[in-house]
């Protein structure tokens, strides 16, 4: 089977200093897939570089085998809360409805299927009483679900979520990894840029461990070692094992 990613010496830099260097892998599908390394690691560049968001210098990127641009229509993305301009005047309804642009074209407008469809996946959050209020003044957990919701419409076979669980609060969190384990029970792909070390095995199948160079891919049961996370984050890293409820410190 094609897989759903493919990247091949993906590299990435900014004013000439590499942010990602000849990065590759593939990824399997269904699998819910954590992407982990220390700040400043190139986690978010990733999924930009993927995206087509940022310019790379060199690589190649396949979508189901196919370039990105001829497979836009599967996929979602939820980009950082920080990047976007939540005083842009428009209401939750109107945002998740825009999940469906990508399957109406250019010249077709959202009409009541497509309106619906977003009420829906407004329910599906916990946000269906928030239709009409304004972004800007939904709170930062508010705005997190919304553009879940948005990636709901798109209805998509690989989504991107870059830092979904990032200031949210614990409400939210739980509506985010409901989502995530629906998703995958639905067959779907999921890459999850994620800072919180405690529920990396909690949450994900896979990993990707990256600080500029790819550190490693694969299963989390095989991946999340100590070695593993002293050889990407290098330094002295405190850790808590859930598992065994103590800490470790890498030195």
């Amino acid at each position: 089977m094609t897989a759903p990613l493919t990247v091949k010496n993906l590299t990435v830099a900014y004013q000439k200093q590499p942010v990602l260097r000849n990065v590759s892998f593939d990824i399997p599908e269904g699998k819910l897939i954590g992407i982990v390394g220390p700040n400043g690691a190139g986690k978010s560049t990733l999924i930009k570089g993927i995206l087509g968001l940022t310019p790379k210098v060199g690589g190649e990127v396949a979508i189901y085998g196919k370039p990105y641009k001829e497979q836009r229509k599967l996929i979602g993305y939820v980009p950082q809360r920080e990047s976007v301009d939540w005083d842009f005047p428009t209401n939750a309804l109107d945002v998740v409805t825009m999940g469906r642009y990508g399957h109406l074209g250019w010249f077709r407008r959202p009409g009541r299927k497509e309106k619906e469809l977003a009420m829906n996946c407004l329910r599906h959050v916990g946000m269906e009483n928030f239709t009409d209020r304004q972004i800007s003044q939904l709170s930062g957990g508010q705005q997190q679900r919304i553009f879940l919701a948005r990636a709901l419409a798109q209805d998509a076979r690989l989504y991107f979520m870059d830092e979904p669980f990032a200031g949210v609060d614990a409400r939210t969190e739980k509506a985010i990894i409901t989502l995530l384990h629906e998703l995958r029970q639905q067959g779907k792909t999921v890459l999850v840029v994620h800072h919180d070390l405690n529920t990396v095995r909690q949450y994900f199948d896979w990993l990707i461990l990256l600080n500029v160079s790819l550190m490693g891919i694969g299963k989390t049961e095989d991946l999340f070692t100590r070695e593993n996370l002293q050889h990407t984050y290098g330094g002295k890293l405190v850790m808590f094992d859930s598992d065994k409820k103590s800490s470790f410190l890498i030195n």
